[in-house]
């Protein structure tokens, strides 16, 4: 073999081996963005199962508070028309204190003037007697309503203070058993941001945050992408299958990888 037949053989092999680089270089960055995303993905789902509960005890904590509100005011309620019915008592009884007294003076008046005027008064005094006892029936029958209303409202609080208990046990349960998974997770997360280039982080991060379920990268299923179903053109299919430049879907912007990439990674 001649020397320059030599030479020629030896760019080629150099040639080759800069491509297979380039190759393998963007099927490490495919291989380590998959891993990532199914590792946030797996933070994401102990985020929701916690995420919930947290809510509905904040939900809870803020029904019990209006329940104590509620209660309060029917307490104050109920002893403001207990108040009202011991006052009007107290007048029925300082009414017939001066009934008595008037229709005593009623046997020393000198004349018919006096008289009639101590009947006036007798019979003013009956009238607030009977105003007295119509707002005592009044007050009875709204303070019934009252305490009717208290019962039902601290029930409903024994209740809820119940089911607050016991969310907040499953939170802390919950807490305490994914609170390790979740650090290692976080922890590998930033571990394999470390093996991607800046700019490809800047792009991934961006995707999930605008994709409602937090898929920035998807595989191909039946030719279609995996986050938004849309069809995937076959040259498009060939290209990511090809493993030379990361391919996003032309509808969602997603990061697209083959089974190939998938099952390196697994």
């Amino acid at each position: 073999m001649s020397k320059e037949n030599q030479v020629d053989k030896v760019k080629t092999s150099t040639s080759l081996t800069a491509e297979e680089q380039i190759e393998l270089s963007v099927e490490k960055k495919l291989i380590a963005l998959y891993a990532l995303q199914q590792i946030d993905s797996q933070i994401d789902r102990i985020r929701i199962i916690r995420g919930e509960l947290p809510l509905e005890v904040q939900d809870l904590e803020d029904e019990i508070i209006g329940l104590e509100t509620r209660i309060e005011k029917f307490e104050n309620e109920a002893l403001a028309l207990n108040q009202n019915v011991s006052e009007n008592k107290i007048s029925i009884k300082d009414s017939n204190v001066l009934i008595k007294r008037y229709e005593e003076q009623q046997t020393n008046v000198r004349n018919n003037r006096e008289y009639d005027s101590l009947s006036k008064e007798v019979e003013f005094q009956n009238l607030e007697i009977q105003l007295s006892e119509k707002h005592i029936k009044e007050h009875l029958i709204k303070l019934e309503e009252v305490l009717s209303d208290l019962q039902v409202a601290k029930a409903k609080l024994e209740e809820r203070s119940a089911d607050l208990a016991i969310k907040k046990s499953e939170l802390q349960s919950i807490v305490e058993e994914t609170e390790k998974d979740e650090l290692d997770l976080i922890e590998k997360s930033k571990m394999h941001e470390g093996q991607i280039e800046d700019r490809l982080i800047l792009a991934y991060k961006r995707i999930r945050e605008n994709a409602r379920n937090g898929l920035a990268v998807v595989q191909i299923e039946r030719d279609a992408c995996g986050g938004c179903f849309n069809k995937i053109p076959p040259q498009h299919q060939l290209d990511i299958r090809m493993h030379k430049k990361v391919i996003v879907c032309e509808y969602c912007g997603r990061i697209l990888v083959d089974h190939e990439i998938a099952e390196k990674y697994s």
